[in-house]
């Protein structure tokens, strides 16, 4: 890879940490089946449960409600596919701005199983209206899931975790959060926030790709998705992913180690990335909350320049100066279509769409060179 490269793609998947490479190398080595009942399977096992309490521990819920998956897509579709086939619910209640890992699996039970998916309308800012959700939830007796996102990894938008479960809880319906770019980066105390769900994906944080994790609250009784050898007590068979495990668990310790100064430094990057872009283009727009410190992910900005034929190469030529930086969400790659979510929130404005997406990494030179590049391309 080019060394000069500035990497700024954060919320598509992020380097793994050397402290992470470093567990995952030692790992290589407990090679044991977790199954096994001898020495070597027990250090194996020994391997996975400790890193199920140290998650646990740091969420503040207990270690049989966490379940080790191959990312958050497997947890997100775990947790809503489980909803419908054993836990009775015959509505969703989502958004059109969710993740494809929740958008697809909820239309497809809509064909397949009868469920019927209502969607939540969303502003010009891709905000839900909480009144709204109410509303619909007082409009009928029938099992519910509602499944909406912490964090928006497009727009950057921040859902109040809180008052969601509040009102989830007073109308009897299920709860699932797509959490995968906010677990780890904010606190999460599931003793507090009462989710029935949430999804984690550890190369969001430095950590592997190909490994994550499904919290289901101990109340909730859901049936296994693959059968086989029965493990992670009986929801999951196959043998365990050790070497990716014991990754997830080091790069989950590393970013929760120093969360509230990285929450600082990154916000204090994200503000001047603002200001400067405002000042060289007052015509941008900022997609979303992402422009609102405080409002929003701080490792996420989604920018918007009007689509009138010059800037529609922004990202190829971005890429050419050795700028890493995406149009949205990074698992449509190869799909030549817009944005969903974009086009959730402004179906009407042509826009071209950058996303800039820091992490534990991201420097003050690099930010520097993306908007010295950002001058020299977009101007109006």
């Amino acid at each position: 890879m080019n060394t000069n490269t500035v990497y700024l793609d954060n919320a598509a998947t992020s380097p793994i940490a050397p402290e992470v490479k470093e567990a995952m190398v030692k790992a290589m080595d407990v090679f044991g089946n977790p199954s096994s009942t001898h020495g070597y399977g027990r250090e194996s096992r020994i391997l996975i449960e400790q890193a199920r309490k140290n998650i646990a521990k740091e969420l503040n819920c207990e270690p049989g409600e966490i379940f080790f998956t191959s990312g958050g897509t497997e947890a997100d579709n775990l947790a809503i596919q489980s909803s419908v086939r054993d836990l009775g619910v015959t509505r969703i209640i989502s958004a059109p701005t969710e993740h494809h890992a929740v958008l697809y699996p909820a239309e497809h039970l809509e064909r397949q199983s009868n469920v019927k998916l209502e969607l939540l309308s969303v502003n010009e800012h891709g905000d839900i209206n909480l009144d709204e959700l109410e509303k619909l939830l007082s409009s009928s007796d029938e099992k519910t899931l509602v499944s909406l996102m912490h964090g928006n990894n497009e727009i950057g938008n921040l859902l109040d975790l809180d008052e969601v479960a509040k009102l989830c809880k007073q109308y009897g319906a299920l709860f699932h959060s797509d959490t995968v770019q906010t677990i780890g980066h904010f606190k999460i105390d599931l003793k507090d926030t009462p989710l029935d769900f949430a999804t984690c994906s550890a190369h969001k944080f430095h950590g592997p790709k190909g490994v994550g994790f499904l919290f289901a609250r101990g109340g909730v009784k859901i049936q296994p998705q693959i059968f086989g050898g029965g493990q992670e007590r009986n929801m999951r068979s196959g043998t365990e992913n050790i070497i990716g495990i014991a990754g997830l668990d080091a790069a989950f310790k590393l970013i929760c180690s120093d969360r509230e100064e990285e929450e600082k430094r990154l916000n204090n990057l994200k503000g001047w990335m603002i200001e400067e872009l405002k000042a060289n283009r007052p015509d941008i727009l900022f997609n979303g909350r992402s422009g609102d410190i405080g409002k929003s992910l701080y490792t996420v900005l989604s920018i918007a320049l009007p689509s009138d034929g010059k800037n529609d190469m922004l990202l190829f030529q971005f890429d050419m100066k050795g700028i890493a930086l995406s149009g949205g969400s990074a698992c449509n790659s190869g799909a030549q279509k817009g944005s969903h979510v974009i086009e959730s929130i402004r179906p009407d404005l042509p826009t071209q769409n950058i996303r800039i997406s820091t992490g534990r990494y991201t420097t003050t030179a690099e930010i520097d060179n993306f908007l010295q590049a950002f001058k020299e391309l977009s101007k109006g």
